[in-house]
């Protein structure tokens, strides 16, 4: 009677729920091999062009701040 209670659960589990929980593993596992996709591509290369504005902007304005104010680093 002990094996009807082990067996049931271990059946249903190797029918139902491993071949669904591999097909949905393998799916996430593909698409996150994907790699970005375009309009993530785009993104990210319109996040670099404002980060090197935003570089030069800094850099403009640390020469400024040298010229102007020459002791601002320490403060």
């Amino acid at each position: 009677m002990s094996i009807g209670f082990i067996s049931v659960p271990l059946v249903v589990f190797m029918i139902v729920v491993a071949p669904l929980w591999l097909i949905l593993h393998y799916r996430s596992k593909r698409k996150s091999g994907e790699g970005l996709s375009g309009e993530d591509h785009q993104k990210l290369e319109t996040l670099v062009a404002r980060a090197e504005v935003m570089q030069e902007r800094i850099v403009t304005l640390e020469r400024i701040l040298d010229a102007e104010a020459p002791q601002w680093r320490q403060k």
